[in-house]
């Protein structure tokens, strides 16, 4: 797999709360510059991105972010307005205070209405797996295929570990035929990049991946 093959399932990405517009903007610079799949950026930014990429990059946002435990109504008004302003993916939290109290249905039932929003745009549902038993994860795959989302995510970036081979691997034996997988977290290298894709990752969230092509061009140029 060469590197603009992979550059085409990575979601570049900058979601750090001091994000400046300035910033942003060179995110979505260097992701159609090379070929992405997305961008994801913070609510606030994405109606500025999308005027300023003019139809370049889809632009993907996050929901409930970083923790879940937003209710649900709002949750449904975030995806809402971050569509009306021209996103086209959606990465939402779960609530895992739900998956640890066993509420199976609240946390399908929610997936479900964002779904529902969404249509026929993508939605992501960020399960946080440093924080669960492995019990739980399947549960969320299960979950996650039941309630008709597009792809089980496995990480924010923001709690204490990011993706992992094997939840990866876990993912890709429990997910149901139509759900797909997006690692994100800690992704630093080309060589992890391959293998979380070999493993059945279709997306990648990382900031790091576009970051090292620059390097390497910059040092080519030297």
């Amino acid at each position: 797999m060469d590197r603009n093959e992979i550059l085409k399932h990575v979601e570049h990405t900058l979601l750090q709360p001091t994000a400046t517009w300035e910033e942003i903007k060179q995110i979505c610079d260097d992701a159609v510059k090379y070929g992405t799949a997305s961008v994801c950026i913070p609510p606030a930014y994405v109606k500025q991105a999308i005027g300023y990429l003019a139809g370049k990059m889809a632009v993907c946002t996050v929901i409930g972010f970083p923790n879940g435990y937003m209710t649900t109504k709002a949750k449904e008004f975030e995806a809402k307005e971050a569509l009306a302003d021209g996103a086209s993916e959606i990465d939402m939290v779960i609530n895992i205070g739900w998956l640890k109290d066993k509420k199976y249905d609240c946390i399908e039932e929610e997936i479900r209405i964002l779904k529902a929003v969404c249509r026929e745009n993508i939605l992501k549902v960020i399960i946080e797996t440093c924080l669960l038993t492995e019990e739980e994860k399947i549960k969320m795959c299960e979950i996650v295929t039941n309630a008709g989302a597009d792809y089980i995510k496995s990480s924010t970036g923001f709690s204490s570990a990011g993706a992992t081979f094997d939840d990866i691997r876990l993912f890709a034996e429990h997910i149901g035929p139509e759900v797909k997988i997006k690692a994100a977290g800690g992704i630093a290298t080309m060589e992890d990049a391959k293998k979380f894709l070999s493993l059945g990752a279709d997306r990648l969230g990382t900031s790091r991946i576009v970051k090292l092509v620059k390097e390497e061009e910059t040092k080519g140029q030297d």
